[in-house]
């Protein structure tokens, strides 16, 4: 059985969070767009991005990866709740 889904709102806020996170990273160890580049290998352009909150071309999986190589760990905890529609 196949379900379709409307609308991604939790992923995307995941990946909003994911982002946010990122961007306190970056801003507590005050390291500019260039330097979390030389820190990592991500493109400068792709940290500009996550500061413009621009997060289409980014997967949760690619943000969650961003953040380990800037040195910190993600930890998820799930709760599932029955839709009441």
């Amino acid at each position: 059985m196949s379900t379709m889904i409307s609308s991604d709102t939790d992923g995307e806020q995941l990946k909003a969070i994911t982002a946010a996170e990122i961007i306190k990273r970056m801003n507590k160890d005050r390291l500019s767009t260039g330097a979390a580049h030389a820190k990592t290998g991500i493109a400068a352009a792709d940290f500009s991005l996550i500061h413009n909150a621009d997060l289409n071309r980014f997967t949760v999986d690619r943000l969650m990866a961003v953040i380990n190589l800037l040195g910190a760990r993600f930890d998820i905890a799930v709760k599932v709740r029955v839709r009441r529609d």
